[in-house]
């Protein structure tokens, strides 16, 4: 998961599905969190959050990272369980260009982002038990789980390329132009 440390991201939802799948299920998995927190916001996860985080040993906190592009590709998902007011996540643009199987929130922004069921898997909103079972469903199905990266390239390629992103915001402005 990258993203800012914020409460409404699903950062919290994140390590209890760690927790669940660590501790609970006994599940072989490597959690990595990035991103720093956001002091200046008050739904941000706080030093004190970090360190029980770090002292539990279920996430590893990895800051925040220039490098997403190479931490997404040495995962196997990428996650992001917002619930936040995204417009459309750039995380996970760039999770289906890394060509990673997905799993998100059924959150406006989030949804659109992938293809329920063939590029990435749709979860309830603050729900860290459906998060860690959908999660370790693709763990467990590595066939599914590389399909699914597959389909999240080629929805990159297909929706989110950077030529059809500036066609669309240029009708954009031809539209208000003509008005």
């Amino acid at each position: 998961m990258a993203a800012r440390l914020l409460r409404d991201k699903g950062v919290f939802e994140f390590v209890r599905a760690a927790e669940i799948l660590k501790n609970e299920r006994g599940v072989d998995v490597d959690f990595r969190l990035i991103g720093s927190p956001d002091p200046g916001n008050p739904t941000s996860a706080t030093e004190e959050d970090l360190v029980n985080w770090k002292q539990g040993n279920d996430v590893t906190l990895l800051g925040y990272r220039s490098d997403i592009a190479d931490q997404y590709g040495a995962a196997n998902i990428v996650c992001l369980p917002s619930y936040y007011g995204e417009g459309l996540p750039k995380s996970l643009v760039e999770a289906a260009a890394c060509g990673r199987a997905v799993v998100t929130t059924d959150h406006p922004g989030c949804r659109d982002a992938i293809k329920p069921g063939e590029s990435g898997v749709l979860v309830p909103v603050k729900d860290p038990v459906a998060l860690a079972d959908a999660i370790q469903s693709l763990l467990e199905d590595s066939g599914l789980r590389m399909q699914m990266g597959r389909s999240g390239r080629e929805l990159a390629e297909k929706e989110f390329a950077i030529e059809k992103i500036v066609d669309q915001h240029m009708q954009i402005y031809r539209d208000l132009l003509a008005k």
